[in-house]
């Protein structure tokens, strides 16, 4: 027990979030405050999270046979839940009773490539009380939910990034209780490993040579190759690559020309940025970056629609506008 705890607290003297968060940023928009009677669907949207908090009540969630998830789940307890990827699910409760929800949108810089959107499980489900310091925000949240003072929708988006970051902090401080797979939190969850991925992705320009990043780690060559493998299920030049490239993306995304993300990156040029993108993904910067411009959605609203049996449908799409339009949802 003293030993766990020493190394707690040697890996708290570093932040192993604040450069992945700040980079490859995450926005919250809340849609739903209230209670959620009989049957509620979720539709998924291309690059759209949700983040449901059950406040009171019970549910009982269900997904579509070929999504690859628990076809039913049963929640009994105020519990928090996160679904980093777009999937289908529904939430069906008690007519008379209901159950008591906050429901916000997650956007994720890069979409699917958010490299916690990677990381992550695809659906977490967290009893509230098991998080510590949860319920300070979800009174805050509860509190501004109800508000017409200025500024209030802007207050409630923040206090969801915060929870999302605090569930974040709950799965890094207990790796061996959820169902992360192998990956970006698992690593980060390593008392020695975080070292190194945290200095990449503070300098993703540093050439970050096998020796160097064992160095930073505290472990000798062969221990930290191996357990980088086991741990994040990638050799460290792949990672290393893999960070690169995905921060290439965001600031290609954003306008940054190609000759100035590849210095601030470590590359030797543009050429071989376009070299490494073209091994990686199979397709030119510019040719990727032309069917970025094709994919983003003009119209960027939200509809919540009721039909006459009381079931509600809920679409989700990039601006998180909340409007009404039953003939598009309900048959």
């Amino acid at each position: 027990m003293t030993e766990h705890r020493a190394a707690r607290v040697e890996i708290d003297h570093f932040d192993r979030l604040a450069a992945l968060l700040e980079r490859f940023r995450v926005r919250a928009s809340l849609f739903h405050s209230g209670p959620l009677c009989g049957v509620t669907r979720f539709d998924a949207k291309p690059g759209r999270a949700f983040l449901h908090i059950m406040r009171s009540g019970t549910t009982n969630i269900s997904h579509a046979a070929n999504s690859g998830m628990q076809r039913r789940i049963a929640i009994d307890q105020p519990s928090v839940l996160l679904y980093p990827q777009p999937i289908f699910h529904q939430f069906q409760s008690d007519l008379n009773i209901g159950s008591e929800f906050n429901c916000a949108t997650l956007d994720f810089d890069g979409g699917d490539h958010h490299p916690l959107v990677r990381a992550l499980p695809k659906l977490l489900i967290l009893p509230i009380a098991e998080v510590a310091g949860l319920h300070q925000a979800l009174d805050l949240l509860s509190t501004e939910s109800n508000s017409v003072r200025c500024g209030h929708q802007l207050l409630v988006n923040r206090v969801f990034e915060i929870i999302l970051l605090q569930l974040l902090r709950w799965l890094l401080d207990h790796p061996g209780r959820s169902d992360v797979p192998a990956g970006l939190l698992v690593g980060l969850a390593h008392p020695k490993l975080a070292k190194a991925l945290t200095a990449v992705h503070e300098n993703p320009a540093q050439p970050w040579p096998l020796e160097r990043l064992a160095q930073v780690a505290g472990m000798s060559r062969s221990a930290f190759a191996s357990s980088f493998k086991r741990e994040l299920d990638t050799t460290p030049a792949e990672y290393l690559s893999y960070w690169r490239l995905s921060l290439a993306r965001l600031d290609l995304r954003r306008g940054i020309p190609l000759r100035r993300v590849a210095q601030a990156l470590g590359y030797s040029d543009a050429a071989a940025l376009s070299r490494a993108h073209m091994q990686k993904f199979g397709v030119s910067t510019r040719a990727w970056l032309k069917g970025e411009a094709f994919a983003v959605s003009p119209s960027g609203e939200t509809h919540i629609a009721v039909s006459p049996s009381g079931e509600t449908r809920i679409a989700v799409s990039p601006s998180g506008e909340t409007r009404a339009n039953p003939a598009s949802l309900v048959g």
